[in-house]
């Protein structure tokens, strides 16, 4: 029996790197179609807005701080020690640096750090989750082992340890923490693959003789995007906060860099006497870490909504 060219076999065995699209008059939607609803869900999200706005701004700070900042960072151009006031709007500290100057020049390091970390375990998970997910089987099995393995220790105490032992560096820890959250995202991506894997696209590139690279990375990749996307999102926040964790504790960035973990360390002892140099750091780190939630929120509603 013959079958016509408008057949869903032949729409199947033909098919592009996406699923099937449908007419506008019902059904699934395509890919292009999904992606301007989500457009839309996040530009209606007031989250996402408010999220993107406090992200927005500290990125800002963090490539122009120096065409910004009213005084040198590391200067001591105050007395020791003096209040905020309508000079020094966050006070000085104990060597009479501008506390203001201070905090808008360490997102700088923060937002080295957490970028590069969140890059590094995210295509590394990636890569593993897809594996792991697309061959299932003893490959899986023994991947997700592993992965068990690294996560049934907290996150920050391997860090501590790994560092300690390597050494305290800008690089180390950028390798450190995205290491330490490769399993993490993994274990997501993972859980995203084994649902779509079964899908009629990839019985379609499987039919064609397609490769499993060409099928995990062309096929069922784009289609997983969506809880990646959320993913590098809360990995992101988690960064800034693991990074500033390790340089309270010593182990991250060193003086005499402005990083706002580290100023909260030094600092610290001092709380009852000069409590804004360690009050406007951590406001800086909590406006940050919320921001990234608020975007992380907003992905995630506009994803679902779309």
């Amino acid at each position: 029996m013959s079958t016509s060219a408008g057949t869903p076999a032949d729409a199947i065995l033909a098919g592009p790197s996406s699923r099937p699209p449908t007419s506008s008059g019902g059904g699934a939607r395509t890919s292009g179609e999904r992606a301007q609803e989500t457009r839309r869900a996040l530009l209606r999200s007031k989250t996402f807005l408010v999220g993107a706005l406090i992200v927005g701004w500290w990125i800002a700070d963090a490539l122009l701080w120096r065409v910004i900042v009213p005084y040198d960072p590391q200067a001591t151009n105050f007395a020791t020690s003096v209040s905020p006031n309508g000079i020094t709007w966050f006070g000085t500290d104990d060597l009479g640096r501008d506390v203001f100057s201070r905090v808008l020049a360490g997102a700088s390091s923060v937002l080295t750090v957490a970028p590069a970390a969140t890059a590094i375990g995210l295509v590394a998970g990636t890569v593993i989750g897809l594996a792991a997910g697309y061959y299932r089987g003893y490959f899986d099995d023994v991947i997700m082992r592993v992965v068990d393995a690294f996560l049934a220790f907290p996150l920050v105490i391997l860090a501590v340890l790994v560092l300690a032992t390597f050494g305290a560096s800008t690089i180390n820890v950028i390798v450190v923490i995205g290491v330490v959250f490769t399993p993490l995202v993994a274990r997501t991506v993972r859980s995203a693959v084994i649902s779509e894997r079964e899908a009629e696209y990839v019985a379609a590139a499987r039919l064609r003789k397609e490769s499993g690279l060409y099928i995990m990375f062309a096929e069922i990749l784009p289609n997983v995007k969506g809880p990646i996307l959320v993913e590098a999102t809360i990995r992101f926040g988690y960064a800034i906060f693991t990074s500033a964790t390790l340089s309270f504790l010593g182990l991250g960035i060193q003086q005499p860099s402005p990083d706002w973990g580290l100023t909260i360390s030094l600092a610290r002892a001092s709380i009852a006497v000069q409590p804004w140099v360690v009050v406007f750091p951590a406001l800086a780190l909590a406006t940050l870490v919320v921001g990234i939630n608020l975007l992380a929120d907003g992905i995630r509603n506009a994803l679902d909504e779309a």
